[in-house]
């Protein structure tokens, strides 16, 4: 595993009354390579992992393997409510020959420190599939801090982490407690460039099912040291970053890559479409986005 480059969070595409559309799922994931991204992480919660069923997270692992055919690295989110049932998830995967997890807490229970070092540890020890921790405090109540790190450096399937503390501090205490024992990838749209300056060379990115062209070039940017052109890029993608740290940041993903063309708007209760304002505002950040972007067309 790379972890350099756009690893996007997929959106799971669904019809309008419910089912999965593994096609459209399938469409999506050939236009995000066709963009440039380095690999899939599936059934993240921009992939509403929460809201499938055991069998359907499998059918769309499957899925994303028959379309990825080996070009990039397919990962699955284990976002499941027990440790065991995190560790059983975790054998299937490995059973289906993905190529790695991104390991939530366990959701719906607010760990203390032990515990949470604990879930991981045993979760990780389950298969031999490399593991990006997810350290989401914000949205699961649960921090993975740097000394909880620390301690598990001896879990060897335990190798990177996406971090989304919102502080980006982290990233330097990170390095300074551990040195470069994870990899540490940026998991917020709108902190993806002071990351990139700290060290950071890999993102999950919800916003990229969106652009993922324009998401990509990005990170190549900041990787050449041209912070020129990167900070021009960031300036104009900011505004619909700042919609992926949003309570119903799916929905917005969703509805801005319907209305480039690119699958539907469509998600499972208690989620809802967007309406009224809220629809609105998305629609006109993306009409801003896409009138910026034509005056950015010479920056690759």
């Amino acid at each position: 595993m790379q972890w350099t480059g756009v690893f996007p969070a997929v959106t799971t595409q669904m019809k309008r009354d419910g089912p999965l559309d593994l096609e459209a799922t399938q469409q999506g994931i050939e236009r995000l390579i066709e963009g440039g991204v380095r690999g899939l992480v599936m059934m993240g919660m921009v992939g509403e992992n929460s809201s499938l069923r055991p069998d359907e997270k499998l059918n769309v692992l499957r899925a994303a393997l028959e379309s990825a055919r080996g070009r990039v690295p397919v990962l699955s989110g284990v976002a499941e409510f027990t440790t065991a049932q995190g560790a059983e998830y975790a054998k299937k995967c490995e059973q289906l020959k993905i190529d790695g997890l991104m390991l939530f807490p366990a959701i719906g229970y607010k760990s203390d420190a032990g515990e949470t070092e604990a879930h991981f540890r045993a979760v990780a020890q389950a298969s031999a599939l490399p593991i990006l921790i997810y350290n989401n405090p914000i949205g699961y109540g649960v921090d993975v801090t740097p000394e909880i790190l620390a301690r598990l450096a001896d879990c060897p399937t335990l190798v990177a982490i996406k971090e989304e503390s919102y502080d980006v501090r982290r990233v330097t205490d990170i390095y300074n407690l551990i040195g470069h024992r994870y990899e540490v990838v940026c998991g917020v749209d709108d902190l993806v460039l002071v990351s990139a300056i700290l060290g950071v060379r890999a993102w999950v990115s919800g916003m990229a099912n969106v652009y993922p062209k324009e998401s990509a070039l990005l990170l190549e940017l900041t990787a050449a040291g041209r912070w020129e052109q990167a900070r021009a890029l960031y300036r104009v993608l900011t505004p619909i970053f700042h919609l992926d740290t949003r309570t119903k940041l799916v929905q917005f993903i969703k509805l801005a890559a319907q209305l480039k063309g690119q699958g539907s708007e469509w998600v499972r209760a208690p989620r809802l479409p967007l309406a009224g304002a809220e629809r609105a505002m998305l629609e006109a950040v993306v009409a801003s986005t896409e009138k910026a972007l034509a005056g950015l067309a010479s920056l690759g």
